[in-house]
């Protein structure tokens, strides 16, 4: 049993290593605490590997993959745009004198929680833990796959806290925004573009982080000329005051 468990361990801490799932920890590590992140990701873990190590592929099969995908996406794609709102200026954000509100714990938890769940089903480290689990007993399999992938997920926090402390707050929000829109595409290409090599969507989903850092530069440079038109109507009018 505890070759088993190292095995599964093993593989899952390695198919973990730079996959879509890790640098989703390592970006929610920049965004929320990191010890709600890595309690929703052992949570997603726990369960995804209860599945895998269940059912197999018999449930594997029957997954709604493109639904599941979509709802990722979907969730990614909210949680960036959020991200990149809380950026503007007089939104409350990194650029205001008062610093926005830290999410709740729970609100943050089950973000994480959803966001993994749904982009660790049918992924290639859950099909790894089904082959893993026909051939050996399942409660050392799961054991083992959660330990995996908590592992990894803890690294890639850990990353994400060190890096995080050096790092000015509103540039942590715009690139933790741009990279949960850069996943959500690229969980849409994977998907629904089955016919595209994974080196091109890779490139193909940074056409939407793209385009938001766009919309927002060019939305940060409208607001900061009304700012400025304010200042210069203010000091116009308060010149007749002054010159009495």
């Amino acid at each position: 049993m505890i070759a088993t468990i190292l095995l599964s361990f093993g593989v899952l801490f390695l198919a973990e290593l730079g996959d879509k799932s890790q640098l989703m920890a390592l970006t929610f590590a920049l965004r929320y605490r990191w010890w709600v992140v890595l309690s929703a990701i052992t949570a997603a873990s726990v369960l995804v590997n209860l599945i895998a190590v269940g059912v197999g592929h018999f449930l594997g099969a029957a997954l709604p993959t493109e639904l599941i995908s979509l709802c990722a996406a979907a969730t990614l794609i909210g949680v960036g745009l959020w991200t990149l709102r809380e950026t503007l200026p007089g939104s409350g954000g990194a650029d205001d004198e008062t610093p926005a509100p830290q999410p709740k714990s729970r609100s943050a938890f089950l973000v994480v929680l959803s966001a993994f769940l749904l982009a660790a089903l049918g992924d290639r480290t859950m099909f790894a833990t089904m082959a893993l689990a026909t051939k050996n007993g399942w409660v050392a399999v799961w054991i083992g796959s959660v330990a995996g992938m908590v592992a990894a997920g803890g690294l890639a926090i850990l990353v994400g806290v060190t890096v995080g402390k050096h790092i000015p707050e509103r540039f942590i929000a715009i690139c933790s925004g741009l990279l949960f829109l850069y996943f959500g595409a690229l969980t849409l290409l994977e998907a629904f573009a089955t016919g595209v090599s994974t080196p091109i969507a890779a490139v193909l989903a940074a056409g939407l982080p793209a385009l938001a850092a766009a919309i927002l530069l060019a939305l940060r440079r409208r607001a900061g000329t009304s700012v400025a038109e304010r200042d210069v109507a203010e000091e116009i009018a308060a010149a007749p005051h002054q010159a009495q």
